[in-house]
């Protein structure tokens, strides 16, 4: 298996596991009156289920981001390209131009 394939798969993982324990911390601790909720509810499983799916796979998301953005390539430490320059011929002049048109009348 390819390695990013396998990097991928380790942090969905990791990302719906941090899910399921932010589900069961919005249980626990009855955010909103959820624990009620989904208890006294018949379909309190799905949507308990739901809940984790949806938050697992934004969480996922969000650690295969990070484990991409702290990647480290070595070969960035170089500097890369000339040291830039600025060369002017002549000072700048100031080139009048009229303006030749119909003028606008009103507020704008």
């Amino acid at each position: 298996m390819p390695k990013l394939i396998a990097m991928y798969i380790k942090n969905v993982l990791i990302g719906f596991g941090i899910a399921a324990v932010f589900v069961a911390m919005l249980l626990w601790f009855n955010v909103a009156n959820l624990w009620h909720l989904v208890s006294t509810s018949d379909k309190g499983l799905l949507a308990v289920v739901i809940l984790w799916f949806a938050n697992g796979i934004v969480f996922a998301g969000v650690q295969f981001a990070i484990a991409v953005m702290n990647m480290k390539d070595d070969d960035d430490d170089e500097p890369r390209g000339g040291h830039r320059q600025r060369v002017m011929l002549r000072e700048p002049v100031a080139i009048p131009v009229r303006a030749t048109g119909p003028s606008r009348r009103g507020p704008f």
